[in-house]
Order: C-alpha cells, then structure tokens, then sequence
C-alpha cells in the first residue's frame, strides 16, 4: 500500500478515556471529600490488591513518589549503595539520592535492555542495601537470578515497575514478586490517571511503616480503623496521597484495564510481525521477549544500526506526520549521574542502546489503517 501526502497526523501517544471518568468524578465529588484516601482510593487499592496478588497497594501522586516512598521504608541512607540499570528515568536514581544514597549503575541485556542479572554480584560492596529493577517496556527481569543473589548477600529487591503494570513473569505479576514496587499511572502509560502512581508492598514487615510514610508520618491510618483513639506523628513521611479526583479517573481505567492491554498487544504484534522482514534483511532488530515473560504492550521499539539511521529516519516520519522518539539519555553520562552516582565496567550495551533505539507509535486508539501507514513508511525508508 501506498501512500501520498501528509494524510495522517499520528501521535507518539494519545492518552485514552473509557468513557466513565468523569461520571465516577463527580461521583466522587458527590460523596462530599475530594482528598485522598476516600472510596475512590479504597476501590483502586483494592482492585489493585485482588487483581495482582500484592499485600498492600497504596495509590500516589506518581511513580516517582512511589520511588521515593520505597527509599523511605527501606532506611537507606548516606552514602548507602543501591545497584541499578543506568539505562532508566531519571527518578529511579534521584529518588534514592534524595536520602543521601549512592546508585550504582551497572549494565542491561542486550536482549531484553533490562538488568544484566550476572553483572550484580560484582557490584556488591559492604554498602550495598539494596537492588533495584527495572521491567523496561513491560519486559520481566530475571527476577529468580536476582533474588537468589540479594538472599545471598542480605539486600533488598525494589522493582521499578512503571513500565510494567499487569505484565507477567514466570505467571506472577510484575511488581508482586521484590519487597516493595513502584508503578505509574502517567499519561503516557497503559492505564491512566494523568500523573499518578501506586506503592506496592509484598514484604509484610513493611505493610504498617508504608500507611505511616504515605500518611505524612501519621498513624492515621489506624486511626480510621478505629486501632487507636486519636492519630499523631509516630515517624518521617510526607503527603503522597492524590486527590479523589485522580482515584475516581483511575477505577474508571482499571475496570476496562484487561480491554486496554489485549488491544495494546494486538498492536505492537502487529508490528511485530510485520517488521520481520525487516529484520531479517538486516535493517532493524526488533524485541526480544523471554518465553517467561508476559509483556503488557507499553513498548514497541526497534534497534537500528546507528545514531545517525535513527536520526534520519525520525526525521523521515515526521515529514510523513508520524511522531516517532527516541528514549533515555543513560544516567551514567549525565552531569548530576557523573555527581551522585558511579558505575561498574564501561556500559557497552547501555550506550549503545540509547544511540539506536527507536519508539514507534502505540496507543489504545491507533487505527489499523494508521498502524499500516507506519509501517509502510518504514518499509520505504529502507528501500530508498
């Protein structure tokens, strides 16, 4: 099929509505408390906690608040070692060094771009606390190798799971299977609350700490079981509950969350199928799933041999009205990664990927005809 002219305008993401936001919103409003930790709250929690298996979920204002929630309960503190991928966002990293802590970065798959699990145990030092996954694209880690060697060496695992929201490994949920997990609710993810995110606990001992953290510090939470006759401040925390509004727009996501992911995975194995040849001719590389692993259609990416293919070839769609992005700059070569952090071994793998990797279009209400145009115009790129 062919094309001519600018006959689409295709968006890197398009943030999708159910259509009974709004109506749970002013539900909510309705219910006479706008915030946090209200029905709404108290649906999404336990939705989230039935669904996936968590021991106690704890909705928000971002992943990143999540992040910064697991720093808390886990009592790393200065100069503290956390290993992590350098090929992440950047609040994987800041939320750790905002408790004086040192991320240490070490390099990922070239397969699956997520941790290289055999590249951890050289990392450990006396200092090391903690480490810290990341299910890039909904893609699982090689979650068994890693907890086997936190055991061994008495650290713990946080799974950044922002990507990776009722994605699977191994039949368990991702997010379900370290101590504690951080998810997004961002717009640009599968399932949305505009900004938003959600702490999960699957270690008990820090089921009771997290309500107090997520509290400002408060046993509140205890206060409204009727545990404790009149609530204070018990220990250090902040405000990271969102509003009802956010919890409202949620549920109205979760419900159909199950629809959202099988469209999300018909696309990108359309993609997928599709771009074979491609690779096969040697143009691109396309993802690799572990036959373990069960993703949840964030991500459709392709690798490509250069920076400068990719730079042309982004400019190239966009020409033809098709936003395509590139995605993290490594944290390792950042001025505050270069301050705050340090790194294992020379990355090969992580900066490669970050010069070669090229995000497609992939949202809820993408057309056929708009994913066969993208694919089209790939197509022709590599012919000409």
């Amino acid at each position: 099929m062919r094309y001519k002219g600018l006959e689409y305008k295709i968006p890197f993401n398009k943030p999708y509505l159910t259509g009974r936001e709004l109506r749970y919103m002013r539900h909510a409003h309705s219910l006479g408390q706008l915030a946090g930790n209200g029905y709404y709250t108290q649906k999404c929690q336990g939705w989230i906690e039935k669904n996936i298996g968590t021991k106690k979920s704890l909705l928000t204002h971002s992943c990143t608040s999540a992040l910064e929630m697991s720093a808390i309960l886990s009592r790393i503190g200065p100069k503290d070692e956390i290993i992590m991928p350098s090929f992440t966002f950047v609040t994987t990293a800041s939320s750790f060094v905002l408790r004086g802590a040192v991320p240490v970065f070490v390099d990922i798959r070239a397969d699956t771009l997520n941790i290289n699990e055999d590249l951890i145990e050289e990392a450990i030092t006396p200092k090391t606390r903690a480490i810290i996954v990341v299910h890039y694209a909904g893609v699982g880690c090689e979650m068994d190798k890693i907890k086997e060697v936190a055991k061994k060496h008495n650290l713990l695992v946080l799974e950044d799971a922002a990507q990776a929201f009722l994605a699977k490994y191994k039949g368990k949920y991702l997010g379900t299977i370290g101590d504690i997990a951080a998810i997004s609710f961002h717009e640009t993810k599968n399932i949305i609350s505009g900004e938003g995110g959600a702490i999960l606990i699957n270690n008990e001992k820090y089921v009771e700490p997290a309500e107090i953290v997520w509290e400002k510090g408060t046993n509140r939470n205890k206060f409204l079981r009727g545990e404790v006759d009149k609530y204070t401040w018990v220990d250090i925390g902040s405000s990271y509950l969102p509003s009802e509004m956010v919890a409202a727009f949620l549920f109205a996501q979760l419900e159909k969350s199950r629809k959202i992911i099988r469209r999300r995975r018909k696309i990108w194995s359309t993609y997928h199928e599709r771009f074979l040849p491609l690779e096969k001719a040697g143009y691109l590389r396309r993802p690799i799933v572990p036959q373990e692993c069960k993703h949840n259609g964030h991500i459709y990416y392709v690798h490509l041999k250069n920076i400068a293919v990719r730079t042309k070839l982004i400019d190239f769609l966009k020409r033809r009205g098709i936003l395509s992005v590139f995605h993290y700059i490594p944290l390792h070569s950042s001025p505050a990664g270069k301050k705050y952090c340090r790194f294992i071994g020379r990355l090969n793998v992580t900066n490669k990927v970050s010069n070669t990797l090229l995000r497609l279009p992939l949202f809820y209400e993408i057309t056929n005809k708009e994913i066969e145009y993208v694919i089209q115009w790939l197509k022709d790129f590599f012919k000409k």
